[in-house]
């Protein structure tokens, strides 16, 4: 809620950069969460120092600056400051890490290690995805319907991991576990809200349709499901919903060669029960869909490479 009210403000004031007061005990207490969830080398690499997100690009200038520095910093410059009372809430992970710390203050060498861990782990996870960004150019076709198209054979397990986070609109990646089997050996299956199917092109990784979100709101900004946008500048009619194209799939079949669990997954507006727009399939015209042209934009791109802070280089 908080990240929405200041990505909201920002909106209005026309601000594109967002900087967050995240210091070094908090990317500690990140890593420290990421390693008990056991997410691997790639969620050690904790808090980026810079982030794309849907309004606006985050970033995050204190990530090496100790939280004592930080207060007395304030304190000589007379600037004061609200303590989140969620802090204190030891229903929470992170506040009962925080309180089993001896270093609450970030101030040690624990601390500091953490810290220098993750700046690491971020450096590897650029350098991976570098690697993941060339094995995708060489296998795979990303298409506009939200959709990819894999020529067969078995994948790295980092570049299905991250079509299947880009293909499902899902902020974090799969289980590492599940996708490492599936990669040695792809074949028809469901995992994390996608589905491998077979086709003539090879195998296609789509969006499951039982996992597509709830129709949303038709409204400039918009993102359904985590992965269509409706750009500022588009002009739905008043009242519309965007959602999956559905069991309307079926009478449109003939507009388009696209499988059917592709076509299910769609996204299309609707007024009431009327099905307004299909913009991937020109429904019904395109002068209709250039009102609501649809993006595919999921939260990470496949092949895009985190900014992190390495030790001695910056951002």
């Amino acid at each position: 809620m908080r990240f929405a009210a200041l990505r909201s403000a920002c909106a209005d004031a026309g601000i594109v950069h967002l900087l967050l007061g995240h210091h070094a005990a908090d990317q500690a207490e990140t890593v420290l969460i990421r390693a008990l969830g056991g997410t691997g080398p790639t969620g050690l690499a904790a808090m980026p120092a810079l982030a794309e997100a849907a309004q606006v690009r985050l970033l995050r200038p204190l990530l090496r600056i100790q939280p004592r520095a930080l207060r007395a910093y304030l304190r000589k410059a007379g600037v004061n400051w609200t303590e989140d009372p969620s802090n204190g809430d030891l229903r929470a992970l992170r506040p009962r890490l925080r309180m089993l710390r001896a270093d609450r203050e970030g101030a040690g060498a624990a601390t500091s290690a953490l810290v220098a861990a993750a700046a690491a782990s971020s450096a590897a996870r650029a350098d991976q995805d570098a690697l993941v960004a060339m094995l995708l150019s060489e296998r795979v076709s990303f298409r506009p319907e939200g959709f990819v198209v894999i020529d067969g054979g078995p994948l790295a397990p980092a570049a299905l991991s991250a079509l299947i986070q880009a293909v499902s609109g899902a902020g974090f990646p799969p289980s590492p576990r599940k996708v490492a089997a599936l990669a040695a050996s792809p074949r028809p299956a469901t995992l994390a809200g996608t589905r491998l199917v077979p086709s003539r092109a090879g195998l296609l990784l789509v969006r499951e349709a039982a996992a597509a979100g709830s129709p949303i709101a038709a409204v400039p900004g918009a993102l359904w499901d985590g992965r269509f946008r409706l750009p500022l500048k588009s002009s739905p009619p008043a009242g519309a919903l965007l959602g999956a194209l559905g069991g309307d799939a079926s009478r449109l079949r003939c507009r388009s060669p696209l499988p059917a669990a592709v076509l299910h997954g769609l996204p299309a507006v609707r007024c009431g029960e009327s099905l307004v727009a299909v913009p991937h399939l020109l429904y019904p015209d395109a002068e209709a869909c250039a009102r609501v042209p649809l993006i595919f934009s999921p939260p990470r791109a496949a092949s895009g490479a985190p900014f992190h802070i390495a030790q001695g280089r910056g951002c």
